[in-house]
C-alpha cells in the first residue's frame, strides 16, 4: 500500500545517519534539527510536502470556527487530487466567548479537544508545532487577507471569483526591521510572514485552489477564512469531514461520567453505542433512544443583544422545558447555557430539576472553556430530547452530533420560541450522508 507523503518523509528520516559523534551526544545542534534540514537536493523525495494554514476573524465563536474547518477541509481534498498539501491546524486561543480568568487560553493544539487521528482519516493534518519543526523554521512564505468585493455583486447577480486586490480593511500585519511581517498568528510571537496581499474572493473554498497551485510558496495561510463558503454544504463530503471531528476521548469520557453519576444514562441503555473509528460507525435514524433526561441549550450574554424576537426570557424557557418534560415523561433536564450568575440562580429557584456540568478550578484549567463546552455539548448530544437556541452554532453541533449518534430527528431539531412568538419555524434537517 502506497505510504502518505509525511509516513513516507518520517520513515525517511529515520534512516538518515546522524554525522560521526554526534548520534551519542544528547546535547547535538544536530539533534535540534527539523528533519527536513538534514536532507540533501538528491536525497529528497520526488515531491514537497506544501501547507496551507489558515486563521478565522477574532470575534468568530468555537462552534463556527469549526465549521470553517470542514470548508478548508473541502479546499484541501481538492488541492490533493493534484498535490501532496497538509493542513496546519490553526492553534485554538483568544476567543471572545472564553472569559475565565486566570486560566492560560492561547496556543492551545487541537488535540485538546479532538481526537486528532480521526481528523487524518479524512485529511493530512498536523499541529502547528509539528509544522514549525518539518518547515524548518516560524516562517510562512505567503500570507493570504480574504476579503469579498468592495463593489459587491455585479449587476446584483452571483459568480464564483477570486481576485487580487488593495486591501479593503486596514491590514492586521505590521514589517519587522527585516520586512518581514509580525501579526497575530495564533499567539506565537516568533512566527513571520514573508509576503502578505489580500485577495476579493466571491464563492466556494475550492475556488482558491487553482491560484494555490500555481504559486511557489511551500506555505501558504489563509487569514479570514471564514469568507470561504461549503463546497457542498450537507453532501456526502461534508459529512465525512463533520464525522471525522471527533471529541478528545479524555473529554468524552468526563462527560459519559457525568452522564451515568448524575443521570442515569450509558451508552448500552441508551443506544448510543459509539465507534473509535468514525469510518466505521455508520447508524441509522432512530436507533439511538438517549438518556432520560431533557437536553437544553440557552445562549444569553451577547446573543440576545441581536436576537430579542426569537430568543426567551429565562422565565419563558422554564415554561417551554416543564412542558417538555411533562410531555416526554422525563424528571431531569440538563442544561448548557451562558447565563450570568443571577440568570443561573434564577433557573435553579424556578427549576429545581436542573442539572448542569459546574467545573472546579483544577477541572477548568485542565479542560479550558472550549473542553466545558465540548463536555456540555456530548451530554446535551445523547438527551432522550433536545431543545437549542435559535440560529447558535453551539446548537448546531449538537443537532451534528446526535445526527451521527442517530436519534430520532424529531426528538433533536427544536428550538425554544421567543417570548412573543406563539410558534416558531424549527431548525431545518439536514440529513447525515455516508
Amino acid at each position: 500500500m502506497e505510504s502518505s507523503p509525511l509516513e513516507w518523509l518520517s520513515s525517511f528520516c529515520s534512516k538518515i545517519p546522524f554525522p560521526d559523534g554526534e548520534q551519542s551526544n544528547p546535547n547535538s545542534w544536530m539533534r535540534q534539527v527539523p528533519c527536513s534540514t538534514r536532507l540533501s537536493e538528491e536525497t529528497l523525495p520526488p515531491w514537497r510536502s506544501l501547507y496551507l494554514l489558515y486563521d478565522v476573524n477574532p470575534p468568530e465563536g468555537f462552534n463556527l470556527r469549526r465549521d470553517v474547518y470542514i470548508r478548508v477541509a473541502s479546499l484541501i481534498k481538492t488541492l490533493l487530487k493534484h498535490e501532496a498539501w497538509v493542513l496546519v491546524l490553526p492553534p485554538w486561543g483568544r476567543l471572545y466567548h472564553w472569559q475565565s480568568p486566570d486560566i492560560h487560553q492561547i496556543r492551545i493544539p487541537w488535540f485538546e479537544f479532538f481526537d486528532v487521528p480521526s481528523l487524518s482519516k479524512n485529511i493530512p493534518v498536523i499541529e502547528y508545532e509539528e509544522f514549525l519543526a518539518e518547515s524548518g523554521g516560524p516562517f510562512i512564505d505567503q500570507v493570504y487577507v480574504l476579503q469579498s468585493y468592495a463593489e459587491g455583486w455585479k449587476d446584483g447577480t452571483w459568480e464564483e471569483k477570486i481576485d487580487e486586490r488593495p486591501c479593503i480593511d486596514q491590514l492586521m500585519y505590521s514589517t519587522d526591521k527585516h520586512k518581514y511581517y509580525r501579526g497575530w498568528f495564533w499567539g506565537y510571537e516568533e512566527t513571520r510572514g514573508m509576503n502578505v496581499a489580500c485577495l476579493s474572493v466571491q464563492g466556494s473554498a475550492s475556488v482558491i485552489a487553482p491560484l494555490l497551485l500555481n504559486i511557489s510558496a511551500r506555505s501558504v495561510m489563509l487569514d479570514r477564512a471564514e469568507n470561504l463558503l461549503h463546497d457542498h454544504y450537507g453532501g456526502k463530503d461534508y459529512w465525512n469531514t463533520r464525522r471525522s471531528m471527533v471529541f478528545a476521548k479524555h473529554l468524552r469520557v468526563v462527560g459519559d461520567m457525568f452522564r451515568t453519576k448524575f443521570l442515569n444514562s450509558t451508552d448500552e441503555k441508551d443506544r448510543t453505542q459509539y465507534s473509535e473509528d468514525w469510518t466505521k460507525m455508520k447508524v441509522k435514524l432512530g436507533t439511538a433512544i438517549g438518556g432520560p433526561y431533557l437536553g437544553a441549550h440557552l445562549r444569553r450574554k451577547d446573543f440576545i443583544w441581536g436576537h430579542r424576537n426569537d430568543v426567551p426570557s429565562i422565565q419563558g424557557a422554564v415554561e417551554t422545558i416543564r412542558r417538555l418534560l411533562k410531555l416526554h415523561k422525563l424528571q431531569r433536564v440538563f442544561i448548557a447555557t451562558d447565563a450570568i450568575a443571577k440568570e443561573t440562580e434564577e433557573l435553579k429557584r424556578l427549576l429545581p430539576e436542573m442539572v448542569r456540568f459546574e467545573p472546579n478550578w483544577e477541572e477548568l484549567e485542565l479542560y479550558k472553556d472550549g473542553g466545558i463546552a465540548i463536555i456540555d455539548q456530548w451530554i446535551c448530544a445523547h438527551a432522550r430530547y433536545f431543545i437549542g437556541t435559535s440560529v447558535s452554532t453551539f446548537s448546531f453541533r449538537i443537532h451534528e452530533e446526535r445526527e451521527i449518534l442517530g436519534f430520532d430527528p424529531k426528538t433533536t431539531y427544536n428550538r425554544f420560541c421567543g417570548d412573543e412568538e406563539s410558534t416558531c419555524e424549527q431548525p431545518t434537517h439536514w440529513k447525515i450522508v455516508y
